[in-house]
């Protein structure tokens, strides 16, 4: 049995709050493990510190050769096939067994690696990752950007793996099938748990809810220990001032005795006593709720307008030079309140339709698109933002103060609000890009896969808040759950061939 040992593990980032105080694990490798945590508390901080990748304080002993999913991508305009043998050392064959597994043709192979959908880019990385049995998989966010299809087909995969894995997903879902262990880090603890996601939920709701009536019998006994203090010390005062009386009054004080002194000394005493249990029953409450998320709601600003049709699409195709069309003729209309799903497997066209909704596509079309001139708050797929949140507000003419109110909403904490976005984790950065077009006011939002990234607790945010401000949205997203509760209407884009 091979293990993880991780002792008194300290590690955080310059400027920042630590990350791990004095971790202790022991972790089995062939446990098929779940790391999950809110974003920024630092699950793949985590696995880079297994690949030794940054200095830290402690002990990490990982006796097996770990392999980072995603690996990084220096020449994207390499044919796919030519970039995944440059990742891995194994066999080709190897290889392309892996790439039809994960529903990839040869066609696919040959395109340039930057020419694929997003979805297909990370089923192409999971195949090298997959094609190479001698190594630990240390898996970050692997259903980012699959289709439904295509996420069962990673879950089916990783189930029938015989050795383990650690897997950073925020798709409840798809742990759930997965994992047999669950690794994770709260506000103040990092805890194991024997179980996949759902076992987590159950047993972390179990531990708030016991918390939070603790601190509410323990705050309540205080209270009533401070009255009794106030009461007792108030009596023994009133007494004290009988005996003397008023200085300035002759003859007005009580005559003193000895009973009525010792009286007045014990009533003190007590009301000591009272006060030193009320801080012993305060000191304990110090320890509970430190890791109950408080989630604050959302706020939208969708605008009015008097436009009967937003967006009318008509037989529109689309397609890249040289290529055949991207999908069948697609028609339909989105009116105001309406919130418009884009399905479709990867490679479709959907993220490919947006850009061209949006005037950033680069091939040709068929068909027509007819829209009034409209205010519209976009949230593209991928996150490029750089700079500082001041330089984003300023560049973008944004209100400063309403993108921190929200990133913090969002979990965001404020010891990274003068980092530069792109050192910030991906989920944080995603939060970025999402807090710029909750706040920008508008008659159309468009997003593309705006769960990518996002922890458990954005996730339900963010479905909230359209159920509850039933903005006009149109949008890609491959989590079926999020789209039956928030879309009016499903469009679904047929692949050419």
């Amino acid at each position: 049995m091979t293990k993880i040992t991780i002792q008194h593990l300290t590690f955080g980032f310059a400027g920042t709050a630590p990350l791990f105080e004095h971790v202790d694990l022991n972790l089995d490798t062939m446990w098929k493990l779940g790391l999950v945590g809110r974003n920024g508390r630092g699950k793949t901080t985590l696995l880079q510190l297994l690949l030794h990748h940054y200095p830290y304080q402690g002990t990490i002993i990982n006796p097996l050769i770990s392999q980072y999913f995603p690996a990084a991508v220096t020449d994207p305009r390499q044919t796919t096939i030519d970039l995944l043998q440059r990742l891995t050392a194994t066999e080709t064959w190897q290889l392309e067994r892996e790439l039809r597994q994960l529903s990839l043709n040869p066609a696919q192979w040959q395109r340039p690696f930057n020419t694929l959908s997003g979805g297909e880019q990370t089923k192409a990385l999971l195949a090298s990752l997959f094609a190479d049995d001698n190594t630990y998989p240390l898996i970050d966010e692997p259903t980012n950007h699959l289709d439904r299809a295509s996420r069962q087909a990673v879950a089916t995969y990783l189930q029938q793996q015989r050795h383990g894995f650690i897997v950073v997903s925020h798709d409840r879902y798809f742990l759930n099938q997965i994992t047999d262990h669950t690794l994770a880090i709260e506000q103040k603890q990092v805890v194991l748990y024997q179980g996949n996601f759902a076992t987590y939920e159950a047993q972390k709701s179990r531990q708030d809810a016991f918390e939070e009536e603790q601190d509410a019998r323990l705050k309540k006994e205080a209270a009533r220990l401070k009255s009794v203090a106030t009461d007792r010390a108030a009596w023994a005062q009133a007494s004290e001032n009988d005996k003397h009386g008023n200085p300035h009054v002759k003859n007005s004080g009580k005559q003193a005795n000895k009973n009525n002194s010792k009286l007045v000394a014990k009533m003190m005493r007590r009301a000591k006593s009272a006060e030193r249990r009320r801080d012993r029953q305060l000191a304990a409450t110090e320890g509970l709720r430190q890791n109950i998320e408080h989630i604050a709601p959302l706020t939208l600003t969708p605008l009015a307008t008097h436009y009967p049709v937003l967006l009318h699409v008509q037989d529109l195709t689309l397609q890249y030079p040289g290529g055949q069309p991207l999908f069948h003729p697609l028609s339909f209309e989105l009116k105001p309140g309406e919130r418009l799903a884009l399905l479709g497997p990867n490679g479709s066209g959907k993220s490919s339709l947006l850009a061209y909704l949006t005037g950033h596509f680069s091939g040709t079309h068929t068909g027509s698109v007819d829209h009034p001139q409209l205010k519209v708050s976009t949230l593209k797929q991928q996150t490029t933002l750089t700079g500082t949140l001041a330089d984003l507000a300023t560049d973008q003419q944004l209100n400063l103060n309403a993108l921190l109110n929200t990133l913090k909403k969002l979990g965001l904490p404020r010891d990274v609000f003068h980092t530069p976005i792109e050192q910030l984790s991906m989920g944080q950065q995603r939060k970025v890009a999402l807090a710029q077009s909750l706040i920008t006011p508008a008659q159309l939002f468009i997003w593309d896969e705006p769960l990518n990234y996002l922890d458990v607790f954005n996730q339900d945010q963010l479905l909230t808040l359209i159920q509850q401000t039933h903005p006009t949205l149109l949008v890609i997203e491959h989590d079926q759950h999020f789209i039956d509760q928030i879309a009016t209407k499903q469009v679904t884009l047929t692949p050419f061939s």
